[in-house]
């Protein structure tokens, strides 16, 4: 069984520092790690008193031999024990360190040496004996907490190292499952989903579906992992009763509470902030994902009425709050949890998916030039846009507004997501006008936002989306608290003509703070040629000004113009129309139609649906959400992806040259090696006019072939 990366950064650690602190969320596979050095012993301190817990820690230390291997400290957890912990060790040191000759640490050793027999050598088993003068004075100790452990009064040279846990590849969840035997693809998928880059969930859903549970119960799985997490979370706080975890899942339910919210009082209340899997914020408590998802899905599974009930007194009180608050900050806030109770599916799986955030986000800067460049490459190649045309739109953003970039670095530093948000003024007319085109001189002059229908619905009917691979939604966060740039609260407000993240969590957090930094700009304009992020932006109600005349990325799609007003009064009534959208199960997949309006979808958007599916065969979160999972006979990502490639090769296999063309295109376009549009069109001869013809009708046919809907009394047709 494969085991969680990290074992490279504990065992670097722990030949360099006295004593190492191995920390990470409730399930995330640290004592299963811990075991895999060479321990020479153990204690294990869940259940007890935090006084009894040190005891056991003075009498590890005391009966230890230098050079036997690491001493494990496991599960420092319960109420205090951290504090008694690092007290004895800190007595350990102190007692070790009066006790020991001067030394000097050799050439290439941490600021300790090399401690407890726990080098290059140790790590790999052996022993060995160490001479005094690089010898440590005391045996390598490793603590295993949820939390990191906070040491006050320790010197700096002796301080510990503190390796945090992270959440583990989607790949590695998956080969860990499979390890359980679980052969179905949908419920592997499942496993994965629910796990959350965790391996307890991963396991403990793995066996439940192994039980017999079905995959398409998922909340009757995720109610068996939060079982098994109510009965860990005994070890932080023991004999807690059933109002605690009822207050526990009505948290999670909420996103984020304070007590008059969660109506339990100041006890239960502090009882929930002492738990590792909650951390406080604004807005009050919010337990951290994916045990977020898991609870409220296993609530709404043992009782789907009272969820909703919660859920929808939740959205008003934040209604409430929203109407009498000032500080456009605040709103910020309480409008990114008005779109998380909305109930909109398609809102919950773009903007919160069951990630904690990683990332942070801020206004690029001189030094981050390449790292944006890279980035918008590939926001480019994703969405089938002609990767020339697009550094020629984004170099006319950064020459009109350079700050305009706002980029996000995980905890490691690397870039994950980027977009591209240009105050609205007089200096950047130039960049933003060719993306407006004839919306432009209504939409950048300074003017207070009304609500309305489309402006040019007629456009719409000449332009038609063709998706491409992996596209997601193109954008729409981090904390509120960030800089809002120029315009803040007046004016035009905002353009994002971009956003782009490598995986769902980064996109999602990167679009929640651009609805953040709207919020305090006061108007967002947004223009896009992604067909998945023009269908988040109607799932938003964002009014619809029409597409533009020309195809500027060369694509085939023509970008469509929306906006919303985000000012004190205009937040209220789109957060209530927001409310009063579809709601599903939280955790499921969005119904057919979902964020699409209440009518089931027909005719040119079956062609749509198709495009959209064939660009996420390889995302089985994407072929989720599509509404054509709603048809019986592709109920499931494996059989949509089955039906779509068997349907591409038919139609590559095609008699009449036409169809063959268009099976040619949907197969190397879809199936093959990711390129653009202009390469497959050069490679099959064909002209540009050709080619988008051919693909269109590539994706008629295939929605021509799509199984008929019994539920509608001609078919879906």
């Amino acid at each position: 069984m494969k085991i969680s990366p990290g074992l490279g950064a504990l065992s670097a650690s722990l030949a360099s520092h006295a004593v190492v602190n191995l920390c990470g969320p409730l399930g995330s596979g640290k004592s299963t790690l811990a075991r895999r050095l060479p321990v020479a012993a153990r204690v294990d301190l869940g259940g007890l008193p935090a006084s009894v817990a040190a005891d056991r820690v003075r009498g590890l230390l005391a009966g230890a031999v230098e050079g036997d291997g690491v001493l494990l400290v496991d599960s420092v957890d319960g109420p205090g024990q951290a504090e008694a912990v690092t007290a004895a060790l800190a007595e350990a040191l102190a007692e070790a360190l009066a006790e020991a000759r001067p030394f000097d640490a050799p050439a290439g050793a941490g600021p300790l040496g090399t401690v407890g027999g726990v080098g290059a050598a140790g790590l790999t088993g052996s022993s060995g004996h160490r001479s005094r003068a690089s010898a440590m004075p005391m045996p390598s100790v490793l603590v295993v907490s949820r939390r990191p452990l906070r040491l006050p009064g320790w010197a700096d040279r002796h301080a510990p190292s503190v390796v945090p846990l992270r959440p583990w590849p989607a790949e590695d969840v998956e080969d860990l499952v499979r390890a359980t035997g679980l052969e179905d693809e949908e419920s592997v998928a499942l496993a994965v989903r629910l796990a959350g880059g965790y391996p307890l969930p991963a396991a403990v859903a793995a066996r439940e579906l192994l039980a017999g549970t079905p995959a398409d119960a998922p909340g009757a799985v995720a109610d068996a992992v939060v079982e098994e997490v109510y009965g860990r979370l005994e070890r932080e706080r023991p004999r807690h009763g059933g109002r605690d975890r009822h207050a526990l899942r009505l948290l999670a339910t909420v996103g984020a509470g304070d007590e008059r919210l969660l109506t339990a009082g100041p006890e239960v209340f502090s009882a929930l902030a002492a738990l590792s899997l909650v951390r406080r914020g604004p807005l009050g408590l919010a337990v951290r994902e994916p045990y977020r998802s898991l609870f409220e899905l296993a609530y709404a599974w043992r009782r789907p009425q009272a969820h909703r009930d919660v859920r929808t007194r939740a959205a008003g009180y934040r209604q409430t709050l929203l109407t009498e608050r000032r500080d456009p900050r605040e709103r910020a806030r309480i409008v990114e949890q008005g779109l998380f109770l909305s109930g909109e599916p398609a809102l919950r799986h773009a903007l919160f998916p069951p990630v904690e955030d990683d990332a942070l986000i801020r206004p690029a800067r001189s030094g981050d030039a390449e790292d944006v460049g890279r980035l918008m490459h590939r926001w480019a190649v994703r969405n089938g846009f002609d990767p020339r045309r697009s550094e020629r739109v984004t170099d006319g953003w950064l020459a009109s507004a350079p700050a305009a970039f706002h980029l996000a670095r995980d905890r490691d530093g690397a870039p994950v997501a980027v977009a591209a948000l240009v105050p609205v003024g007089p200096d950047t007319a130039d960049g933003i006008e060719p993306l407006l085109q004839q919306h432009a001189p209504g939409l950048l002059a300074p003017r207070p936002a009304a609500d309305g229908d489309s402006d040019d619905d007629a456009a719409d009917d000449a332009n038609e989306g063709v998706p491409g691979p992996g596209t997601g939604p193109d954008p729409v966060g981090s904390g509120p608290g960030a800089p809002a740039g120029p315009g803040v609260g007046h004016g035009p407000g905002l353009f994002l003509g971009a956003a782009y993240g490598a995986d769902a969590g980064a996109h999602a957090q990167m679009l929640r703070h651009i609805l953040v930094q709207a919020t305090l700009a006061g108007n967002l304009l947004v223009s896009t040629a992604s067909p998945d992020y023009q269908s988040l932006l109607h799932a938003l109600s964002f009014r619809r000004h029409g597409s533009i005349r020309d195809d500027v990325y060369r694509c085939g799609r023509r970008p469509e113009v929306y906006s919303q007003e985000f000012t004190a009064t205009g937040l209220t009534g789109w957060i209530r129309r927001l409310g009063a959208g579809p709601a599903t199960t939280p955790g499921t997949v969005p119904p057919a139609g979902a964020g699409a309006g209440p009518e089931a979808p027909t005719g040119r958007d079956l062609t749509t649906l198709v495009g959209h599916a064939l660009a996420g065969l390889r995302d089985p979160g994407s072929l989720a959400g599509n509404p054509l999972r709603a048809l019986p006979e592709l109920s499931s990502p494996p059989r949509l992806r089955a039906w779509l490639t068997d349907r591409v090769c038919a139609l590559d296999a095609s008699v009449a040259p036409a169809d063959r063309e268009a099976g040619a295109i949907l197969a190397a376009y879809y199936l093959g090696r990711p390129r653009t549009h202009h390469q497959i069109a050069r490679g099959l001869h064909l002209s540009r006019a050709t080619y988008f013809r051919r693909l269109r009708r590539g994706l008629t046919l295939l929605a021509a072939q799509l199984p008929p809907d019994p539920r509608s009394p001609g078919g879906h047709r």
